[in-house]
Parts: C-alpha cells; structure tokens; sequence
C-alpha cells in the first residue's frame, strides 16, 4: 500500500524552489520588510526566526498573498506569483489559532477545501490525511472534543490535503504546552520529511527552529542576520546578535592584533587570549570573543585549568539549578559578569555563592565577531524590538 506521504509526491509536479528577490515592505514611514532575497529548497523545511517586530510575519503574509510587496518578487520555480491572488496561489498557511469549524467533525474539517475545489469523492484522501497523523479513529470527532495537539494535527493536514507546493506555518505551536509542544516538534517534522512538501516556519522560539529546520534565517530588523544549518549557526554565529538571540553568549569587548599564523591574538580588560583563525568572523580591531556557557568550565584554581585552556577568575554571584544543569554568573574582576553552565551529571561539585572560581575554556569553542568601538560585554539576549512594529 502506498503511504499518503508517497501519493502526495507522486501527484505533485516538481514545484521548484521558493524564491523571495528584493522583498520589501513598508506601512508608512516603518520598512518591516528589507530588501530581502534568499532562495528556500523544494521539500526543505526552513525557518524564518526572528522576535516581534523582525518582519517574519509580514514575510510569510507576503508569500502567502495576504500582503502585497511594495517592491521586490515572489517566485515558486520559474513562476512569478508576486500578485496572484492567495487562492491561486499553490501555498497553504497554517496558524497558531487553529480555525476549525466548530460545527464540523474532524473529516468534515479536512474535507471542507477538497470540496471548495469541486472534488466530489473526498473519503479516501481525508481518511489517508488522517491515517498520517494517527487521528483516523476520530474522523467523527468534532474539534471540542481532542486535546490542543489533536485540533493542531486536523489543521495541519486540512492544510496538507490540497496537495500545496509550499506550506507556511506561522506560530503553529505557539498556543500548546511546552510538553505538548515538543512533541509536536518531532511530530512536524516527521511529517514534513514523509509529505515531501516545503515547509517555511515562523518563529520566536529557537529551540523549535533548531529542532525542526534543515536551515534557519535569522532575522532582525527586516533583514537576514544569518541563514544556515541550526548547529552551524549556533557553534559559529556571524553577528552579536545571532550569538545572544539564538542561545545565549559570553561576549567581552576585546581589540584583535590580526592573525598569528593558525591565531588571532587578542586582548580583554588586560588579559590576552587567542582564538583560533578560522573561527574568527573579525581578526583586527574591535571585536567580541565569544564564549558559549556550556563550553565554559568551574574549577577552584588555576593549578586546575588544563593545559591549553584559556582562563579568567572570579567569584560565583548566582547559582541556579534547573535540573539537567546548574547556571552560574561569576562576576569577573573588571565587575562584568560571565554565565557557565554546568551539567548535573553527579561526578562535580556544586560551587556556592561568593566562591572563587576559574571559568576556564577550550580556545577552539571560542569565537571572534565584529564590535562597534564603545560596545560594552555582552552576556545576556539582545531584545531589539521596534515597539508596535507588525511581526
């Protein structure tokens, strides 16, 4: 028996991928949209990441047909669908809010576009839709009666069942606990990769960017930060903002020397450090050197930093234990503070607060980034969001 995700390959053309050429849109004096461009893969799943305000949102109404572009194009393959209405559009948008018909049970749900389009025999797509998301035993359900989960699985295949080239989720999860919530991360994704259709989704949430995309942008201000695999954007991020957005960063203002040979030699608050060449996305001048707090360790003294590691002193002004790990702030003798944390895995012990520490770390999980003179440490998210700005 063919599985529904197979059918749903075999009756598509290729769609080609999606393409987004100098998007831009501006309600009045405010651009939410900057000439945007960037290429999405046919049957890839990609996330659009970014807080309120980035222009995520509008991006993703813009590919949907729901707001025009004051300039730029949209295209699906070689097809120019800028100003297609969004029902002649083959794109399908699913919503945190999931919009089921109350009156309708769940097979009347995902039946209710195939006989908009005049389909007359509907059961058997509906039912092999139902069958992918394990919810054919309640086709006869009405909406109040399943789970947050269950409401959001019908949605998504009343969505998948018009056989869309491109299928955009905004928010999708936003509204489900965070179990639930990560369950249906897993549960998206499997579907996505079964289906084989192009999933773009908008998010805030960047652990379900990481868990779910192939590739993630990251968007600030109307424009892409950076745009690549999840693990490659957060081990070697571009920008400040990438690094404290997705995570969370140590970043100490520091001045580069340019490179050493393998090295970039740099100096923090009057300590020298080095970071090797090819994890230097700035190697002269004003820079951050970045450290991730996984990647840095507690030990009492020097004497037990191990050999090769880089190092700075200080003394624990918060521990907080959050299971899996405990998150430390030591505050360094230039009075910034510095997050480590630090997994329970029972072989360590606990440092208290106002003990001296050595937060010590490899140089090769280290980073260098660009810094505007005058820029301070970093060690806590950016939150640069335009106020009242659309999403």
């Amino acid at each position: 028996m063919i599985g529904m995700g197979a059918k749903l390959r075999e009756r598509d053309a290729p769609a080609g991928d999606l393409r987004l050429a100098n998007l831009t849109k501006r309600f009045g004096i405010f651009t939410a949209v900057d000439d945007l461009s960037l290429t999405i893969p046919q049957g890839s799943f990609f996330a659009l990441l970014g807080s309120s305000g980035c222009g995520k949102t509008t991006t993703l109404r813009m590919i949907a047909g729901l707001e025009e572009p004051t300039s730029g194009q949209v295209l699906l393959g070689a097809r120019d669908v800028t100003r297609l209405r969004p029902y002649k559009r083959p794109v399908n948008t699913v919503f945190q809010s999931y919009a089921l018909f109350p009156h309708l049970d769940v097979h009347q749900n995902v039946a209710f576009g195939l006989r908009r389009r005049g389909k007359r025999s509907t059961d058997d797509d509906v039912m092999g839709m139902l069958e992918l998301v394990q919810l054919r035993d309640y086709a006869r359900h009405y909406p109040a009666q399943l789970s947050g989960g269950q409401q959001q699985r019908v949605a998504l295949v009343r969505a998948l069942v018009n056989h869309p080239q491109v299928l955009l989720l905004d928010e999708p999860l936003g509204a489900l606990d965070l179990k639930l919530r990560r369950q249906m991360q897993i549960e998206l994704k499997r579907i996505q990769t079964e289906v084989g259709i192009t999933f773009v989704h908008v998010t805030h949430d960047q652990e379900e960017a990481m868990t779910m995309a192939d590739t993630v942008a990251v968007m600030n201000a109307g424009r892409i930060e950076q745009l690549g695999a999840p693990a490659e954007l957060y081990e070697f991020p571009a920008t400040a903002f990438v690094a404290n957005f997705l995570g969370q960063s140590n970043l100490l203002a520091a001045e580069a020397a340019g490179p050493a040979g393998s090295d970039v030699p740099v100096t923090a608050h009057g300590a020298r450090f080095s970071v090797p060449a090819d994890r230097a996305r700035s190697d002269r001048g004003a820079v951050y050197l970045g450290v991730r707090p996984e990647k840095l360790h507690l030990v009492g003294s020097a004497a037990q930093v191990p050999s090769g590691h880089q190092h700075v002193e200080g003394v624990v002004t918060d521990a907080s234990y959050v299971g899996v790990s405990t998150q430390y702030l030591v505050r360094t003798g230039w009075g910034s503070e510095i997050s480590a944390f630090t997994a329970n895995s029972g072989t360590g012990g606990q440092h208290p607060v106002g003990t001296p520490v050595v937060a010590h770390w490899d140089p090769r999980h280290a980073f260098l980034l660009p810094r505007e003179p005058g820029q301070d440490d970093r060690t806590t998210p950016l939150l640069d969001e335009p106020v009242g700005a659309p999403s």
